[in-house]
């Protein structure tokens, strides 16, 4: 079974040597998704505009890909203050149905661009 790289214009181009997400058989595995505007390469200001512009890409990964956000078995989100769980977690919500996906949530020293939310995410089908 070989790896596919899935790309889309739909979220952030790669800026290193990594993929915004790689096919495995049936399991799709993401790059984590900074809340940047793929049109502009702008990060979004606030942490409920980064937290939708993140998941936004990652709809968009998905969708490059034939899956939607109800094939997601597992997130993780990286926060630069866990101050902004709540604020993460109002949006983050939005996004998803019953059964949720499994998640963990980080406070980091430091995101790329000093993002304030990045989420990478494992889905199958």
């Amino acid at each position: 079974m070989g790896k596919e790289v899935i790309s889309t214009t739909q979220a952030p181009s790669a800026i290193g040597p990594y993929s915004q997400a790689i096919r495995l058989g049936d399991m799709i595995f993401s790059s984590g998704q900074l809340g940047i505007n793929p049109e502009t390469g702008e990060l979004a200001e606030t942490i409920e505009a980064q937290t939708i512009q993140s998941l936004n890409n990652i709809k968009g990964i998905l969708a490059a890909s034939g899956m939607d956000m109800s094939h997601i078995v597992k997130t993780t989100v990286f926060l630069k203050d866990m101050n902004d769980f709540a604020a993460m977690n109002d949006v983050y919500k939005t996004y998803f149905a019953e059964p949720f996906p499994s998640r963990s949530t980080v406070e980091v020293a430091r995101l790329p661009k000093d993002g304030l939310v990045e989420i990478e995410f494992i889905a199958s089908l």
